[in-house]
């Protein structure tokens, strides 16, 4: 998709109006675009205050006496009835409480999207930083991709084409050196790449895992399908 289609897909990411090729491809673009990323940030600091800031509207004191009179000049036969009058303000107070609720569930969401987003920004620079590191080195993962590791022992997994690990599940990485695995962090398909900078140093000689999981685990619950030696 062309760099200026991405820049109108804003509003729609922000309304989650997206489909999945869509929205990885603009999370890439939103990773190297401050302009978009200042406009998704207006969006949420505009919910935010909308949220906070919409007070339900109150019929003016005299409506009452104004709409009867009309009504009185029209039919002299009209029987005034007991005053519904907190009905129709009751209808209004709860149309405005439900826009409240659903501006801020918004400005949650997109709150929510800009943190992830920054998440991901992080992960890639750390990515970026290892993969760039002077002497970094890397060992080949057959053909799922390879483990890069800088002499200062940090390490990052660098897939292609990683499976979806399936519904409800997570991949998590490991280190190994001696004993038991320990946990490096756990993260999901790319798509194409899936780039992960590991929670562990990496020293020479250890094992490098990934497990699928139920969730983040503290020692793996099932045998690992990648497993390389740094």
């Amino acid at each position: 998709m062309e760099a200026n289609a991405l820049h109108d897909l804003t509003a729609a990411y922000a309304l989650d109006a997206l489909g999945p090729d869509e929205e990885r491809e603009y999370e890439a673009h939103l990773a190297r675009c401050q302009p978009c990323r200042s406009e998704l940030a207006r969006m949420t600091e505009t919910a935010a205050t909308l949220a906070y800031g919409i007070e339900a509207p109150e019929p003016p004191a005299r409506l009452r006496e104004s709409i009867l009179s009309s009504v009185r000049a029209d039919r002299s036969n009209v029987v005034p009835l007991r005053p519904r009058w907190a009905v129709p303000a009751a209808v209004t107070a709860v149309a405005a409480v439900a826009a409240v609720i659903a501006l801020a569930l918004w400005a949650t969401s997109l709150s929510s999207r800009v943190d992830r987003i920054q998440a991901s920004r992080d992960r890639q620079a750390r990515v970026a930083a290892i993969l760039g590191a002077d002497g970094a080195r890397g060992v080949r993962i057959g053909n799922l991709g390879k483990l890069v590791v800088t002499p200062a022992g940090a390490g990052a997994l660098v897939l292609n084409r990683l499976a979806p690990a399936g519904h409800g599940r997570i991949y998590e990485a490991w280190v190994a050196e001696t004993g038991v695995p320990k946990p490096a962090g756990t993260f999901q398909s790319g798509g194409s790449l899936t780039a992960v900078p590991l929670e562990q140093p990496v020293p020479s000689g250890a094992k490098v895992l990934v497990t699928t999981e139920r969730h983040r685990v503290d020692a793996p619950t099932q045998a690992p399908f990648i497993t390389v030696t740094s």
